[in-house]
C-alpha cells in the first residue's frame, strides 16, 4: 500500500500529473489472495500472475506493489530508457532467492513488446526495448525487479550517448569518500565543457552521467580512462582504478567498464534487489551532502518527485562533444 496523499503522476515541467491513460493504470485485486490480477495502461492489459508473491520478505513488498510502482513511474523514468536495449535481472523466489540475468527476448514474449536487434559474440539477438508502461509491467511479471539498459539506442548501437562513472566503495560507510570523488569529476568534467548529472544507484555508491552527442564506444572509453586516471592520482589514497577486488584495499573504486558496447548501467528510477526496495535515483548537485546511497525507495520516491520533478529531465538538451571536451583535455595536460 502506497503512503496516504503521496501524489501519483508528473507532468513534463516536474510538477505531478499523469495522462489520463496512466490515471487508472493499475487495479487491485480483491484483498483476498488470488492467483492473478490485470493491470490496464496505454490500452493494454497485462496479466500479473501471482501478485501476492512477495518479493522483498523484510519490507512485505509484493510482486503487485512492484508493478505498481513501476507504471506509476513510468512517465519519468521512460525517457531515460526510451530506445535502449535492455537486461532483465530476475528474481524468481525474491530478493533473498537466486537471481539471474536476461537478455535474449524469449519467444514467448508478446509481439506488441519493442525489440532491438543486438550483435554478439554469438550472434544476432534480440532484446527488450522498454517504451512504454505495459512493457514494464510485463517484465516484473517475468520476476524482473531491476531492468540495466545500455548506453546507446537501437538505431545507433555502436554510438553511444552517454558516459558513466560508477564510484562503487567497498562499504556504505565510505559514501563521504564518494561523495568528494563525484564532485571532483564533476569539477574535471565542467572544466572541459561536459554537464555532468549524478544519481544514487539504491546500492552502495553513485553514477555520475554525462549526456553527450552520439560517438565511439572508442572515444568514450579514452575519455572516461584518462579522467578516472585524474581522479585517482588526485587521491590514490582514496580511489583505484584496480578492477580485481583483492587489489582496491579498501579504496572506492572508479569503475569505467560500463562504456563499452553490450554494457549496461542501472538506469534512474529502477528498483534495486536490496532489503527496503531502494530506487536508483538523480539528484540535484547541491542536495548531495544531504543524502545517502540509499535514501530513496519505492516507498518514498514519489513524494520526492511531487516536490521537486526530475532532475534529469532536461538532461538531453545538455549534450556535449566528446572530441572538442577531450581536445581541451589534452590542452589542459599540456
Amino acid at each position: 500500500m502506497w503512503p496516504p496523499g503521496d501524489a501519483d503522476h508528473l507532468s513534463a515541467g516536474g510538477a505531478l500529473r499523469a495522462p489520463r491513460s496512466l490515471r487508472q493504470a493499475s487495479v487491485r485485486a480483491p484483498d483476498r489472495a488470488v492467483t492473478d490480477y490485470h493491470i490496464e495502461a496505454g490500452g493494454r492489459t497485462v496479466r500479473i500472475t501471482h501478485p501476492d508473491k512477495v518479493l522483498f520478505p523484510a519490507d512485505g513488498l509484493t510482486k503487485r506493489d512492484l508493478a505498481e510502482y513501476y507504471l506509476r513511474v513510468a512517465e519519468v523514468m521512460l525517457p531515460h530508457i526510451r530506445d535502449r536495449p535492455l537486461t532483465q535481472q530476475r528474481y524468481p523466489d525474491g530478493i533473498d532467492g537466486t537471481d539471474f540475468w536476461h537478455k535474449q527476448i524469449p519467444r514467448y514474449f508478446p509481439a506488441w513488446i519493442e525489440r532491438a536487434e543486438v550483435e554478439t559474440s554469438k550472434g544476432p539477438q534480440q532484446q527488450v526495448v522498454a517504451n512504454e508502461p505495459a512493457t514494464l509491467g510485463y517484465l516484473v511479471n517475468q520476476n524482473c525487479i531491476t531492468p540495466h539498459v545500455w548506453l546507446s539506442r537501437r538505431d545507433r548501437l555502436h554510438r553511444p550517448d552517454l558516459l558513466v562513472f560508477d564510484l562503487d566503495p567497498a562499504d556504505q560507510r565510505d559514501f563521504p569518500t564518494v561523495r568528494a570523488g563525484a564532485r571532483t569529476l564533476r569539477a574535471i568534467l565542467e572544466d572541459v565543457g561536459l554537464v555532468p548529472y549524478v544519481k544514487t544507484t539504491g546500492s552502495k555508491g553513485l553514477h555520475i552521467t554525462v549526456p553527450i552527442v552520439p560517438t565511439s564506444f572508442e572515444r568514450v572509453q579514452a575519455m572516461a580512462a584518462r579522467v578516472a586516471e585524474l581522479l585517482v592520482a588526485d587521491s590514490p589514497d582514496r580511489f583505484t582504478s584496480e578492477f580485481y577486488k583483492e587489489k582496491r584495499r579498501g579504496r572506492v573504486f572508479v569503475d569505467i567498464n560500463r562504456n563499452a558496447y553490450g554494457q549496461t548501467a542501472v538506469p534512474p528510477y529502477a528498483v534495486r534487489a536490496r532489503p527496503g526496495a531502494p530506487v536508483a535515483t538523480p539528484v540535484r548537485w547541491d542536495e548531495l551532502g544531504r543524502i545517502g546511497p540509499t535514501r530513496f525507495s519505492v516507498r518514498n520516491l514519489f513524494r520526492r518527485l511531487g516536490r521537486s520533478g526530475d532532475p534529469w529531465r532536461d538532461m538531453q538538451r545538455h549534450a556535449a562533444s566528446l572530441p572538442e571536451a577531450a581536445a581541451r583535455l589534452g590542452s589542459a595536460d599540456g
